[in-house]
């Protein structure tokens, strides 16, 4: 059985597109020598390939995926929502516009501007049809962090609303740039930014939200991208330096696959546990075929996870961490021969 649901997908739609083209300063899109290309702060350019953006072409890929359905987010490397709030609306709402017009098999996670976060931005993109919010990690790395978005996480978690944690800069004022996130370098691979700050950004996220955003937030829904870096395979080195303990007992928080192949998934299920899985491509900037992730796996309890973590299961599960997930001894993902469970 293979999953329905992609929970995390990018497009680039006409209006964002067009937005971005309108720009003086970084993030902004310009046509050259017959290419559209992004230019943005802290990493190379990017080509987009806006032939293969057509709605009617990404949507025959979800089916030829096997799938019903996939989420589409706003890409939060290229620091949209970190912009001052008067820059970032516009693009917001052109993200939106183009987003919520894809229809079906498309569903959309909203996306708010970072400063001055107001809880009333999630009422009105929920009253919109956005099946949750999405925040840049950046946002939420630290303790700081959390309580600064504080009123955006309790009207999630009010509102029974998940949270998607995807890697991306937090608000530009009053918040320290590490060194890591320095300019790009020519030297530097392609591939570079997604293996060091897209990692770092999620990482911190988790580690901020498993220290201090769970007690305040009990309730809410959160979905880590790139199964959060493999922030709980570092479950040893957390505990022996007074960290939290609990990894597996959160039936709350759940980790799409995106970029990822079997091999860490299964690693990762061992720690947080199989239930908690959600299937992730993170089309089209990365090609879930790559890895065979699709191939891989018995699907049949990431559509289980996929009703809970978005609010679609009316099942108790997710009432009791005690019964809702079984201890790491006991749980393992089921593999196709020739892929090592852990």
């Amino acid at each position: 059985m293979r999953p329905t649901t992609d929970v995390h997908q990018h497009l680039w739609s006409e209006p964002l597109v067009a937005a971005l083209q309108a720009r003086r300063e970084l993030p902004f899109v310009r046509r050259e020598h017959g290419l559209t290309v992004l230019f943005l702060a802290g990493e190379r350019p990017y080509v987009i390939e806006l032939d293969a953006e057509r709605a009617s072409q990404r949507a025959a890929q979800v089916r030829d995926d096997g799938l019903e359905r996939a989420l589409v987010c706003l890409s939060s490397p290229l620091g949209i929502e970190a912009l001052p709030r008067e820059q970032a609306a516009p693009l917001l709402d052109a993200y939106h516009d183009g987003a919520l017009r894809l229809g079906e098999p498309f569903g959309v996670w909203g996306a708010i501007a970072l400063e001055h976060p107001d809880a009333d931005d999630v009422d009105a993109l929920l009253e919109r049809g956005c099946v949750g919010v999405s925040l840049p990690a950046g946002a939420i790395s630290s303790v700081d962090g959390l309580s600064r978005m504080h009123h955006v996480l309790e009207r999630l978690e009010r509102l029974d609303a998940p949270l998607f944690v995807h890697p991306g800069p937090g608000p530009r004022s009053g918040v320290p740039r590490p060194a890591l996130r320095g300019e790009p370098s020519l030297a530097d691979p392609l591939w570079w930014a997604a293996l060091t700050r897209y990692v770092f950004d999620v990482q911190a996220a988790w580690l901020a939200f498993l220290g201090a955003g769970r007690a305040e937030h009990p309730r809410l829904r959160v979905v880590f991208a790139m199964l959060a870096g493999l922030a709980p395979l570092q479950a040893e080195r957390l505990c022996s330096r007074g960290g939290p303990a609990a990894l597996d007992h959160d039936p709350l928080t759940f980790y799409e696959t995106s970029s990822y192949g079997p091999t860490a998934a299964a690693q990762l299920a061992g720690v947080v546990g199989a239930s908690q899985l959600l299937y992730g491509s993170d089309r089209p900037v990365a090609d879930p075929h790559e890895h065979a992730i699709l191939e891989a796996f018995d699907w049949t309890e990431v559509e289980q996870a996929t009703r809970r973590a978005l609010g679609e299961s009316s099942s108790p599960a997710h009432a009791s961490s005690d019964a809702s997930v079984t201890r790491t001894s006991e749980r393992r993902v089921p593999l196709t021969e020739g892929v090592p469970a852990r």
